[in-house]
């Protein structure tokens, strides 16, 4: 035996119509929703569309900036080297200046020959240098020498060494040949604690004659 509920057909239609109702009020839904993200993902394209072309203007601009940052430090490096090539020719320039300071204080000194033989001038003595004496001394033959000068000069020097008197004889030693004039510089080593007072020079023959002799006090 089947038991069977049985509605009117009022109802029915009324059961029906909700569910339709429903059904569309729910596509509907669905529609719009769609829709909305539809939108919310062409804002997000047209956000990233604008993103990356910042990113490729912010590229850009960095690399000009790089470019620039590498220019200047071109220049800065150029400008040093520029600046130490300058201060090595100011030196130079400055070391030539000191010799011919020291060129034209020596043949300042040199006058006129007068009287025959062998002539010392210009005697210079340098002891800016510690521990060493530099001295520099021009050496001539009056008149016209048929023959070349041949010899040997040789310093004397006097002074204190540690407050006690102190000499020095043959420092410097060496031979010479010339024929009209000749100019001649040499070192000494001092001992420590050495105050250098005079500086003799004595030129010699080749037999050993003093022919020539001058001294400069310091």
């Amino acid at each position: 035996m089947i038991v069977r509920s049985h509605l009117p057909w009022p109802l029915r239609w009324a059961v029906v119509a909700l569910a339709l109702g429903f059904s569309a009020a729910l596509a509907l839904w669905a529609f719009e929703f769609g829709k909305e993200i539809a939108g919310l993902d062409r804002s997000s394209r047209q956000e990233l569309a604008r993103l990356r072309v910042e990113v490729s203007t912010l590229r850009s601009e960095n690399d000009s900036a790089r470019s620039l940052a590498a220019s200047a430090d071109s220049l800065i490096k150029a400008e040093r080297t520029a600046q130490e090539r300058l201060a090595q020719q100011l030196r130079q320039v400055e070391a030539d200046k000191q010799a011919l300071q020291a060129d034209l204080g020596f043949f300042e000194g040199l006058m006129p020959v007068v009287g025959e033989g062998v002539q010392l001038r210009g005697l210079q003595a340098d002891t800016r240098t510690p521990g060493e004496l530099r001295v520099q001394l021009l050496l001539m033959q009056a008149g016209r020498p048929s023959a070349d000068f041949q010899g040997r000069y040789e310093l004397l020097l006097g002074g204190l060494l540690d407050g006690r008197p102190w000499q020095l004889s043959r420092a410097g030693e060496q031979p010479l040949k010339f024929r009209q004039y000749l100019r001649v510089e040499g070192r000494v080593a001092l001992p420590p604690g050495t105050v250098l007072k005079t500086v003799q020079a004595k030129i010699y023959d080749a037999q050993g004659g003093l022919r020539a002799n001058q001294t400069v006090k310091l």
